[in-house]
């Protein structure tokens, strides 16, 4: 089974849900694909056993048989080929936007002059390794990359379907969380009872329901702020999985790195219980 976990903001308690749901379970595999800011390894401490660099295709121009018709810029939907065709006082020029290129490779294929090639661009590295009885593998984003998306495919890639899969996604709604999340068998969005935190949430519903992906709802500091989170899901007939209170002790093993359930032991049975509702959810 694969779960990721969620959220529509960030702070919510994402990854404190994660990285407890997956100490409370058995034969489980972590995967962090917030690859722009990792974390669980904070508080997982996992033994980093290899690393491998990530590369993406981007296009190179050879210019000495490019004629600068304009075809690769036209079927580039992600606009990252210019091309300044030659005139009476002027060479021709082509220019290519690396940030903005997404590795499809439709530029080279539909070149009538078979001037691109694709050469590896790096943009961050996976680490693999063990923390304790949980495998765990993250991907690291290079400062400056625009694009996480090819990043947390890649990282997903080394998914293993024998174990139950936990995978922490970037928090927000927009591209990366999708990469992260698609595929998945149940989503579990990770929210707080604040007029933020609902908005949020509405929004990562919304998405959800878009990709017909099962989900349910994990409520952190839950008896702070108001009633509003419940009242929307009950009316929106959302499953709340897990309410998990304020509580100073859960911050402080937070601030020091490690994951309540190993202090809090009575967690795991909460965890549990929502991991089996899940599997009821997810066989319906």
């Amino acid at each position: 089974m694969i779960i990721s976990i969620a959220s529509g903001k960030g702070g919510t308690g994402k990854t404190t849900v994660a990285v407890n749901l997956a100490l409370s379970l058995k034969n489980v595999q972590f995967l962090d694909c917030d690859v722009e800011e990792p974390n669980a390894h904070l508080f997982l401490k996992p033994r980093i056993a290899s690393q491998l660099k990530v590369h993406v295709p981007v296009p190179e121009i050879d210019e000495a048989r490019c004629t600068y018709c304009g075809r690769c810029r036209e079927v580039c939907a992600y606009h990252a080929i210019a091309v300044l065709p030659p005139g009476p006082a002027k060479e021709g020029s082509i220019l290519v936007f690396p940030h903005l290129c997404h590795g499809c490779g439709t530029c080279s294929l539909f070149c009538p002059s078979k001037a691109i090639r694709e050469v590896d661009k790096e943009i961050g590295l996976i680490e693999i390794g063990d923390a304790g009885p949980v495998s765990f593998i993250h991907g690291c984003l290079n400062v400056g990359e625009a694009m996480s998306p090819p990043l947390i495919r890649q990282v997903k890639n080394y998914m293993n379907p024998t174990k139950t899969v936990i995978i922490d996604a970037p928090p927000g709604t927009s591209c990366p969380v999708i990469a992260a999340v698609k595929g998945s068998d149940f989503c579990l969005l990770v929210t707080e009872p604040t007029p933020f935190g609902l908005n949020d949430l509405i929004l990562a519903v919304e998405v959800l329901r878009k990709l017909s992906m099962p989900f349910g709802v994990v409520i952190n500091r839950a008896d702070i702020g108001d009633d509003k989170v419940e009242t929307y899901c009950r009316e929106q007939n959302i499953l709340v999985l897990m309410r998990i209170p304020f509580d100073r002790r859960i911050a402080e093993l937070y601030s020091s790195g490690i994951p309540f359930v190993l202090e809090k032991t009575e967690y795991r049975g909460q965890f549990n219980a929502a991991f089996n509702l899940i599997k009821q959810e997810t066989a319906k």
